[in-house]
């Protein structure tokens, strides 16, 4: 088989594992244990991504915070003495910030049924909501059967406008119960919008539900809803899985129907404000503190431990609720959601990571070149997966393109090295060894000088050629017999391999001639090596067959790929002439000229 077809078949063989590592992939991918196996570390590869991006992330500094923090509940608790706290404080803490005229006040929390026990305050917390219109109050969603809480129905005033399109029945969407607010509040506002948050399988949240859909009509989200506000929009379309507010502002949803968060950073992003600081400033009539809130939109949270908002996200294990809901709302108002690729995108790029990597295993005898290269390649496209959510916040798949190309980098290994037989090895070492010196023939120097010159002609990698006769040689054999020659010609051959790299190539070129092709080596250098190798043998003492000891000396020529030729016959040709004028001017020396 000529070496053109046993070329064709390696690829063939190669080809056939790619389609065999991406037919095995696509067959385990359908069951459900693989895909949670793989999601998981996908997402688990999201978050470094996002704790490494969320450093470069600006958050919007007219989004701030008024939390109850664990000093607020100490504070609450001894003051008051109880938690919730009376809606009085809710009421004159609406007044105080709307002093400064924010945006809006939006609040993270539930106020689901009228205080009995205390209406005055209720009152007080109402006619607060009706004197402005820019209060916005929280409502959320569940699937607790109607035996347990009759399932209420809700104003059509609370309904999101949808213009064109509608969303599927996913789990993430769609719910059958809900938990409305009480109905003297929601009688005066429709500022009312869900804050259901949904946990991915290992507990982190990375998505939120912008849109619900309950007893076949559709609510916003709270941020969605405060957002549609801010932005002027009445009513949003949803067209190729894409919630469309207007020209400008756009948000994709994912597989799920759910939009991924780009996270600004860990707890804290957005200024917090301890309530307790804003009651005590109102019991000292100290308005300096509504400054902070002029044009703001103020979310109003819990962020103490105790109080359970707690939440585990990308960048931070403990998260409060408030600032997920805060962070939802930048994300909207930056245009700054994540794009998830295509299942079938990450599929070609692993197909084209694999083969790459399979053809550098093929093109590179060197295990520890080939090491490298798939190391980098790993390196660099987890670098373009980092720039991509950095500059265009596009989440590309890693576990699959990773897993695929160490799959056939490993299998491709296998078949190069360890299936192929030991006769094949020994096969080759034959074909292209001398016998006698343990060099590398005449057939295999041929082809080499090919290739050296192929290499130097497509990328300018110089190489040079020794030619090397033993002096005297045939006057020697009379003299000495044949096996004292043989042992001289060995002895040289060993002086010549110490004296040259593992990436030159020592041949026997024929009888007494040996030749050396000097790999990524210019004139001056090979000039170097060559008289090197002249000392070495001049210096030494050869040991015959019946044990004498005698001196030996060789002439050298020496060419190098451009200077001399561009042709394999031509560089042989010049070395070949050099090597006759050292025997003309008396043997034992190197020349590298011809006049």
């Amino acid at each position: 088989m000529s070496e053109k077809c046993k070329k064709l078949l390696t690829y063939i063989v190669y080809t056939l594992i790619v389609v065999g590592i991406f037919t095995l992939l696509f067959w385990v991918g359908n069951f459900n244990s693989f895909q949670n196996f793989i999601s998981k570390i996908e997402a688990s590869s999201f978050d470094l991504r996002q704790q490494f991006v969320s450093k470069y992330k600006i958050a919007n500094n007219d989004i701030v915070i008024v939390a109850i923090d664990d000093a607020t509940y100490e504070y609450i608790m001894d003051k008051y003495g109880a938690w919730p706290i009376s809606r009085q404080v809710w009421a004159d803490t609406v007044n105080y910030i709307e002093k400064a005229n924010p945006k809006n006040i939006v609040f993270d929390m539930l106020f689901i049924k009228a205080n009995l026990n205390d209406k005055k305050s209720d009152s007080a917390f109402i006619e607060a909501i009706k004197k402005y219109d820019n209060v916005y109050l929280s409502m959320n969603f569940d699937n607790y059967s109607d035996k347990i809480r009759t399932s209420p129905v809700l104003e059509d005033k609370l309904k999101l406008k949808i213009k064109d399109g509608s969303l599927f029945d996913s789990p993430y969407v769609t719910f059958l119960n809900a938990r409305a607010v009480m109905k003297e509040i929601s009688d005066i506002t429709d500022n009312i919008g869900s804050i259901n948050v949904t946990r991915d399988a290992d507990g982190v949240i990375r998505n939120t539900t912008p849109i619900f859909k309950y007893k076949g009509d559709y609510y916003p989200n709270l941020s969605l809803k405060v957002a549609m506000d801010l932005l002027n929009v009445d009513e949003i379309s949803i067209i190729n899985n894409e919630i469309i507010f207007n020209d400008e502002y756009k948000m994709p949803l994912d597989v799920t129907q759910r939009v991924i968060l780009n996270w600004y950073g860990a707890g804290k992003t957005y200024k917090h404000i301890p309530l307790w600081e804003i009651i005590y400033a109102q019991k000292h009539d100290d308005n300096s503190f509504t400054e902070m809130f002029a044009n703001k939109v103020v979310y109003v949270g819990t962020t103490a431990t105790s109080l359970s908002d707690i939440k585990s996200v990308p960048t931070e294990s403990n998260l409060a609720g408030v600032e997920l809901h805060a962070n939802f709302l930048n994300n909207i108002l930056d245009n700054n959601f994540i794009k998830r690729t295509s299942t079938k995108t990450e599929f070609i790029i692993s197909i084209f990571m694999s083969l790459v990597v399979g053809y550098c295993v093929l093109q590179t005898a060197s295990v520890f070149k080939t090491i490298v290269f798939l190391l980098v390649t790993l390196i660099f496209y987890g670098a373009v997966s980092i720039f991509l959510m950095l500059q265009y916040n596009i989440w590309v798949g890693i576990v699959l393109p990773y897993i695929s190309t160490i799959s056939i980098f490993i299998l491709t290994y296998c078949e190069k090295y360890l299936l192929k037989s030991k006769d094949y090895e020994q096969t080759y070492k034959l074909a292209v060894t001398d016998g006698l010196t343990q060099l590398y023939n005449h057939r295999f120097f041929q082809e080499q000088m090919i290739n050296s010159v192929s290499n130097f002609m497509r990328y300018g990698n110089k190489f040079s050629l020794i030619l090397i006769d033993i002096d005297f040689f045939k006057k020697f054999n009379d003299t000495y017999g044949h096996q004292s020659g043989d042992c001289v010609l060995k002895q040289v051959a060993n002086i010549l391999k110490k004296n040259s790299r593992n990436s030159d190539f020592v041949c026997r070129y024929g009888g007494e001639e040996m030749a050396i092709i000097l790999t990524n080596t210019a004139k001056p250098e090979a000039i170097i090596t060559a008289e090197k190798i002249c000392n070495a043998v001049r210096n030494n003492k050869f040991i015959l067959a019946n044990g004498e000891k005698v001196n030996v000396t060789i002439s050298v020529g020496v060419s190098t790929v451009g200077d001399n030729g561009e042709k394999p016959q031509e560089i042989i040709e010049f070395s070949d002439k050099c090597l006759y004028i050292a025997k003309e001017n008396g043997r034992n020396q190197v020349v590298s000229e011809v006049n």
